[in-house]
């Protein structure tokens, strides 16, 4: 008896009007989950004197977020199979609609802290849902330009957020940080309402409480340490070696559950896949460049060259140019030249333009830095698409929400590692190079008669050029990874011949 005909792929059935409205709905879900992922940052001291607290505690903010979203990111294939990704999709939009409202109004710490941990709950799914969607409604020789269009969302959400973060709390106050949220987020539920169809649901799919609540053991406690540890001068503190020991105990329990489980909470069948795992290790590496040069270069300018927090923003704003345009230029080319060779262009131009930011002193011109800036943008923008592409090319449709949630998940684990590594080296870096350059400051000697700001001025800006130094050789270390990728065209062929084998035999 033949099996049942499976149904045709949604972008066949799907209407071209169709598919733009509901591309549309879904960049503004890109949008604003990926801009709260750095709006926030500038107004974290209007919030601070409005909310009466104090800085370690303000920190929260950014803290609740970033747990949140990361540990409930690992559920999704389950909850999208389990409920349908509409409803998923949906309750999700409407929920980081709410909760950035509550967001907007809180009047005390207790209450942003408990409504941010909310938007990150919500927000989770928005990025995953959203390229999941994109990969199902376009065919596959158009799935380059798609994920050049909603690449777009995702890489200028962090570059835009601290320039709109910036105007918003200048010209009116930093609630409206999170009242901006609200015309999207209305005009995305309904769109996503009427214009989305809903997908098959499975109520037999088993869910792995010990996987789920061992991944989000090990991801909290590791975003915890991360996030405190420079704070708390790292492993001196009894909190960070509790945190530490914490999420070793709790990635080993979900490695364990994946490798010896029946019903792992992420099936194994992923890593299989050779281009999605290796794809996996070059977005950890791309999610450490993305944030973790912004986070660098966003002090740089505002305090060490003394551009004012809107100038500053708008200069940083010269990367999602660079951007805008690689990614324009990789939608026409993609299926025409080797998304290979793409990524190495793109790698190229990243890790040169941070090499030159390492000659980067006091004196840099604003000129400089926007060239700079553009390049970088350029490059990572090459990057980011055919890296999609490659890693969903091959990957089946029934895993690919899980792999998309995955995808997220290793980019933010990236970003928040990167962060936390470059601001710790940076602080230890400016303590140490001061020392040393007090050590030559006498008062006999009259060349290095100097006050101690400017002593510390040096300082750091010795300690940027060698955290951009390290920097460079992250990206360096991508270069690697690239030799490991085999040719899509070679993926898709065998993938073809093993479909066609599994014909022949049924």
């Amino acid at each position: 008896m033949n099996a049942a005909v499976p149904a045709p792929p949604l972008y066949e059935t799907i209407s071209p009007t169709l598919k733009w409205l509901l591309t549309v709905c879904i960049m503004m879900a890109t949008v604003m989950q990926a801009l709260d992922t750095t709006i926030a940052n500038v107004a974290l001291p209007y919030m601070q004197g409005s909310l009466a607290t104090t800085q370690d505690q303000i920190n929260w903010v950014l803290t609740s977020y970033i747990v949140a979203a990361a540990i409930m990111t690992s559920p999704l294939g389950w909850m999208a199979t389990r409920f349908g990704r509409k409803k998923l999709f949906i309750v999700c939009t409407a929920g980081f609609t709410v909760a950035s409202m509550l967001c907007g109004v809180a009047l005390s710490i207790e209450q942003m802290v408990a409504y941010r941990l909310l938007q990150g709950v919500f927000g989770a799914a928005l990025v995953p849902l959203s390229q999941a969607v994109m990969l199902d409604i376009f065919p596959p020789a158009k799935r380059g330009s798609a994920m050049a269009i909603w690449g777009m969302g995702v890489m200028l959400g962090p570059i835009m957020g601290p320039t709109l973060g910036g105007f918003l709390t200048d010209s009116y106050s930093w609630r409206w940080v999170f009242f901006v949220n609200l015309p999207f987020g209305i005009l995305t539920t309904v769109g996503l309402w009427v214009f989305m169809s809903e997908t098959p649901t499975r109520r037999d799919v088993p869910f792995s409480w010990f996987g789920f609540l061992s991944l989000s053991l090990g991801i909290g406690s590791l975003q915890m340490m991360l996030d405190r540890g420079e704070q708390l001068d790292w492993f001196n503190s009894p909190e960070i070696i509790a945190e530490a020991v914490l999420s070793v105990v709790g990635f080993y329990f979900f490695l364990a559950d994946c490798f010896t489980s029946t019903r792992p909470f992420i099936s194994v069948r992923i890593f299989r896949d050779w281009n999605f795992s290796i794809a996996l290790v070059f977005m950890f590496l791309v999610g450490i460049i993305l944030l973790a040069t912004m986070a660098l270069v966003t002090p740089f300018i505002q305090n060490m060259l003394g551009y004012p927090v809107l100038s500053s923003g708008y200069l940083l704003g010269t990367r999602g140019i660079g951007t805008f345009v690689a990614m324009f230029l990789v939608g026409r080319l993609s299926g025409k030249v080797d998304a290979r060779l793409l990524i190495f262009i793109g790698l190229v131009l990243a890790t040169s333009s941070l090499w030159l930011m390492t000659g980067w002193s006091l004196d840099v011109s604003g000129q400089a830095i926007a060239i700079n800036s553009v390049a970088q943008g350029f490059g990572l923008g090459f990057i980011f698409v055919p890296l999609n592409t490659i890693a969903f090319a091959s990957l089946p449709g029934e895993l690919r929400t899980e792999g998309a949630a995955l995808w997220t998940l290793i980019r933010n684990i990236g970003s928040a590692v990167g962060i936390s590594i470059v601001i710790a080296r940076l602080t230890s870096s400016i303590t140490i190079f001061h020392s040393q350059l007090v050590e030559h400051v006498t008062p006999f000697n009259d060349a290095m008669r100097m006050p101690n700001g400017v002593i510390t001025q040096q300082a750091a800006a010795m300690a940027y050029s060698n955290d951009f130094l390290f920097m460079t050789f992250i990206s360096l270390c991508a270069f690697p990874l690239l030799a490991l990728i085999r040719s899509p065209k070679a993926v898709e062929a065998a993938a073809s011949r093993v479909a066609a084998a599994h014909a022949v035999l049924d």
